[in-house]
């Protein structure tokens, strides 16, 4: 009897302790301070990013056509005000770096401006359309006369990422 009364009061415990660690989408770095992470598409860790700085001098050695897989850290300069589907983070500046998701899998909170992040993916450079800066503009909610002004393609830093840690 009495090791049924264990096993119901340790099973009761498990299952208490199963059910608050269910939705939490939390990761805690391995700094030497403590620092707790929303975890966005793919599960990664935040060991080993390089900074944005690092990130912008990779950048500078990349031609189109060319793929780096790397994990860095910035800040979000701006995201997409409709979805959630596409970011900006800060390298240096005058640069950024435009993030979108793998696979349209997932997106980002539409208040994640200014919030740090570590970005695992990759990188590569391209041109893009002026049909699609405009597209991106309306989606940033510039006015019609900000996106009337475009008029010439652009050279971008892209990034997909598959996994995004955002600091708490």
């Amino acid at each position: 009897m009495k090791k049924i009364i264990i096993l119901v009061i340790a099973t009761v415990f498990t299952l208490i302790s199963c059910k608050n660690e269910k939705g939490k989408k939390e990761i805690k770095g391995t700094d030497k301070q403590e620092v707790t992470y929303l975890s966005f598409g793919g599960k990664i860790n935040p060991d080993q990013a390089i900074s944005k700085t690092e990130m912008a001098a990779k950048y500078k050695n990349l031609k189109e056509g060319d793929t780096l897989v790397v994990k860095f850290a910035s800040s979000i300069n701006e995201v997409c005000k409709k979805k959630g589907c596409w970011m900006k983070l800060d390298l240096d500046a005058d640069q950024e770096a435009m993030v979108r998701f793998k696979d349209y899998g997932f997106f980002m909170p539409l208040n994640s401006d200014g919030r740090e992040v570590i970005v695992n993916g990759k990188a590569y450079v391209s041109t893009t359309s002026v049909e699609e800066l405009r597209h991106l503009a309306k989606d940033a909610g510039k006015t019609e006369e900000e996106i009337s002004k475009i008029t010439e393609p652009k050279y971008t830093l892209a990034f997909e990422a598959d996994g995004v840690l955002m600091k708490e």
